[in-house]
């Protein structure tokens, strides 16, 4: 199953990596200097995700 991984980097601020249900890491965020911020932003992405639009900046 996918899920978010909360954890603590070496400067000691909050970040999190989104892995696919294969364990493969999608994505990783930046650093948050608050726990909550972090999970903050995990909620942004959930409640925002599915209206998101792709835009294809590859064509010339």
């Amino acid at each position: 199953m996918a899920k978010f991984e909360v954890y603590k980097d070496k400067a000691g601020e909050f970040r999190f990596r989104y892995k696919a249900s294969n364990g493969e890491v999608m994505f990783a965020s930046e650093g948050y200097k608050a726990k909550s911020s972090a999970m903050e932003a995990i909620e942004s992405i959930k409640k925002n995700v599915a209206s998101a639009t792709v835009e294809d900046l590859s064509k010339s």
